[in-house]
């Protein structure tokens, strides 16, 4: 799994943090659009669908922690058995 530079995930959390709270001050469709900009880019950039999940995946990067629902690494190759 391709992980975001920890800076860049730092400035997208902080970002959504920001802009979260500027909808919530504001609640035009200016704010909601850009809440609803971040949101997206937070979630393709931990690979998960919701912001919650995006946050607590962000955060365990950050922390160098596995994320929440991560599979783990990747199986190596099946053995195949060849018989004659």
């Amino acid at each position: 799994m391709l992980m975001a530079n920890p800076a860049t995930l730092r400035n997208l959390v902080k970002r959504y943090e920001n802009l979260r709270s500027t909808h919530a001050r504001l609640g035009t469709c200016e704010s909601s659009r850009q809440l609803e900009d971040i949101s997206y880019t937070l979630c393709v950039t931990t690979g998960t669908r919701t912001v919650p999940d995006a946050l607590a995946a962000a955060a365990a990067q950050l922390r160098g922690g596995p994320s929440a629902g991560s599979l783990g690494p990747a199986p190596g190759p099946a053995e195949v058995q060849l018989t004659a």
